[in-house]
């Protein structure tokens, strides 16, 4: 009698639920509602006491958005509701007041956000255009195209990373921990100019809001990690331009072509060495 009356409760509330229209707010793109990366957390890191670090290099390396590897921070270039880019979370987060946008690589020249929002626009393109005058003539004048920020996202094109590995005597164990990121992008009208940095950012700072978001994952879609988690597991493809040292100058300042990607292999391969050298026995 009890397993009876348990199903016909089962069997009413199947029945009612199905019976019920949809409501606003029912509608959902998806075949579930995706509550992982919404309500994550970023992971502070450990406490570092300076007497626990033996051993300390400062690395500059740059990301290439653009390669293969690296498209999932590039893509989407347009604003959409499902999707979202690692530069547009960095946008987001400025014009909001969330994340603090740098002119140096030091964090002492802070850039304001109206002077942030200028630069997601270009100078407004000019057009001529038919028009008629007093008397009827046909005249050309100039007319004012406004711009839009979609070219900022299209130009994107690297990320300068500053980071520094050490070795927690505390912990044994070698670390990283990314201190600023640089973005740069292609100016616009000079595509011949190369790629520029435009402003830099703190980088714990942006960890909230890099827990937040998801990154799009190429080989399954219910399995998408955050941006915090692509830098956490290094999940990117890089090459080093720089090390710390007496003169202050980059690779390509004393390397050329093959000579520079060896030498940014060699710095690699130096500072995987200490790390295998201490576990040497």
């Amino acid at each position: 009698m009890k397993n009876l009356l348990t199903l016909l409760i089962l069997f009413v509330s199947i029945f009612l639920g199905k019976a019920q229209p949809f409501q606003r707010g029912d509608y959902k793109d998806g075949v579930y509602d995706k509550e992982n990366s919404t309500n994550r957390r970023y992971i502070p890191y450990t406490h570092l006491r300076e007497g626990d670090v033996t051993w300390e290099k400062r690395v500059w390396r740059t990301i290439d958005v653009r390669e293969k590897i690296n498209q999932p921070l590039y893509y989407p270039i347009t604003d959409q509701t499902s999707r979202i880019s690692l530069i547009q979370v960095i946008t987001k987060g400025i014009l909001q007041k969330k994340i603090i946008a740098f002119n140096d690589e030091e964090f002492l020249e802070e850039i304001e956000v109206p002077r942030f929002r200028s630069m997601l626009v270009t100078s407004a393109d000019t057009v001529e255009a038919e028009s008629y005058d007093s008397t009827g003539n046909t005249v050309m004048i100039k007319t004012i195209v406004p711009a839009d920020s979609t070219w900022f996202y299209e130009r994107f094109c690297k990320i300068d990373l500053k980071e520094d590995w050490f070795f927690d005597k505390q912990k044994s164990t070698l670390e990283q921990r990314i201190v600023g990121m640089g973005f740069g992008f292609v100016p616009k009208g000079k595509d011949d100019a190369g790629c520029q940095i435009s402003f830099y950012v703190y980088f714990p700072a942006c960890r909230p809001q890099f827990a937040k978001y998801e990154v799009f994952n190429t080989k399954n879609d219910s399995e998408r990690r955050t941006f915090e988690d692509i830098f956490w597991k290094r999940q990117f493809a890089s090459s080093i331009q720089k090390e710390s040292n007496v003169y202050d100058r980059k690779i390509n300042e004393y390397a050329k072509g093959l000579d520079a990607l060896l030498e940014s292999d060699k710095i690699k391969g130096d500072i995987f060495r200490f790390e295998h050298d201490l576990w040497h026995f």
